[in-house]
């Protein structure tokens, strides 16, 4: 028999970053050593004190039973406690604020609570997968919004024809921004939601990485504009604030009735994070956050090391503030991201992310991951500096 897949998935390509693991394996097995700076996976672990506390609450015999789907009470407080702390932004934990697996899961099911078949979606380009994969699967359209150098990697919003302004029900955002590390300064979220409310449209911003900054930048989140609530929501994560991807915690917050439609989605597919890793969560978000300065610190090293080489090399690129990302325009004489990723890989075994998987505004860029110690960035750098030297 023929499995045929449902047509509304029929065309989603494999996971760019699950299709290299074969790639890293056959190298491996030639001899070639890998350094990898292309996914976004902090190495660095959470501080003593979240862990403490997923192992103590692992320790009590109550705490292994299904917890509360979107969250426990205490999980949903501390995100709105976390809010007002770090952007004098007050929530209703109860109607306001939803626990998610991994803000991943929010960002795919925005599209299915939300958009139907042949709705339109505005995303920016170059952009994280999931915002296309998520309409795809809803069956809408999308329209990109390029982000380009010249205007800071902001979407002119000036330039998105009325017509389609008028047809769109969704608008994803990203700031700070993967790939390209960009930031949004609050005016442009102020433009945003006035743009949002001519056209009824609700904006998704999606802002893991609000807690990972540079040179003394502080993040903004789209809900410290006024009314913003009402046609927001916004995507946050512990994944790269507090080192815990891998635990899968994350948050939607905002506009109350949308987190009530993804909240009643969310009951029909999962259960609940564990009970400890939720404990964890909470001591994450209400413990003391100075260690966080510190950690930034090294992430920082970590860009400067890159951008030192890249400069060096004839790359273009403006230090990011924020993110885990160094976002750099390959330089005269190179046209192809996906090549030169191919051949740096195959001759250096430095894996890093050529832009077209992001999106055709894209090309011609190549994102480095700042998520590996700084002596093996160095180590990556010096491989990379030898082999553009020797093709010149």
């Amino acid at each position: 028999m023929q499995i045929k897949p449902a047509q509304r998935v029929s065309q989603i390509k494999p996971y760019f970053f699950a299709d290299l693991e074969r790639t890293f394996e056959d190298l491996k097995n030639s001899g070639i050593e890998i350094i990898r700076l292309d996914m976004g996976s902090p190495d660095l672990p959470p501080e003593d004190f979240i862990i403490e506390a997923l192992v103590n609450t692992a320790k009590k015999p109550d705490m292994h039973g299904y917890g509360e789907s979107g969250g426990s009470t205490a999980l949903r407080s501390a995100i709105a406690i976390y809010y007002n702390n770090r952007f004098d932004v007050n929530l209703d934990y109860s109607r306001e604020v939803l626990g998610l697996i991994g803000s991943k899961e929010g960002l795919f099911n925005l599209s299915q609570v939300l958009v139907d078949p042949d709705d339109l979606v505005l995303v920016p380009d170059p952009f994280y997968p999931v915002y296309h994969v998520g309409a795809t699967v809803a069956q809408a359209q999308t329209y990109d919004m390029p982000l380009l150098a010249k205007n800071d990697f902001l979407p002119d919003l000036s330039m998105i024809p009325v017509d389609v302004a008028r047809k769109a029900k969704l608008m994803w955002l990203n700031y700070p921004n993967n790939p390209t590390g960009a930031v949004a300064p609050l005016s442009f979220f102020e433009e945003v939601v006035r743009f949002a409310k001519e056209f009824d449209i609700v904006i998704a911003h999606d802002a893991p990485y609000v807690d990972v900054c540079f040179d003394g930048y502080i993040a903004p989140s789209i809900l410290q504009v006024k009314g913003a609530k009402e046609v927001s929501i916004e995507f946050n994560s512990l994944s790269k604030t507090y080192n815990m991807a891998g635990w899968r915690v994350g948050m939607a917050v905002g506009n109350a009735d949308v987190i009530k439609l993804l909240r009643t989605f969310k009951s029909q597919l999962d259960s609940s994070n564990f009970k400890p890793i939720m404990a964890a969560a909470e001591a994450a978000l209400l413990g003391d956050q100075s260690w966080i300065i510190g950690r930034n610190l090294i992430y920082q090293e970590r860009r400067d090391v890159v951008l030192e080489t890249l400069r060096e090399l004839g790359f273009t690129m403006e230090p990011p503030k924020a993110s885990l990302y160094v976002w750099a325009r390959l330089p005269e004489g190179y046209h192809d991201s996906i090549a030169f990723c191919s051949d740096l890989l195959q001759s250096t075994g430095v894996s890093v992310t050529p832009g077209d998987v992001y999106g055709k505004s894209g090309a011609g860029y190549i994102r480095i991951s700042l998520v590996i110690p700084v002596e093996r960035i160095s180590k990556a750098m010096s491989k990379m500096k030898e082999w553009m030297k020797k093709k010149v």
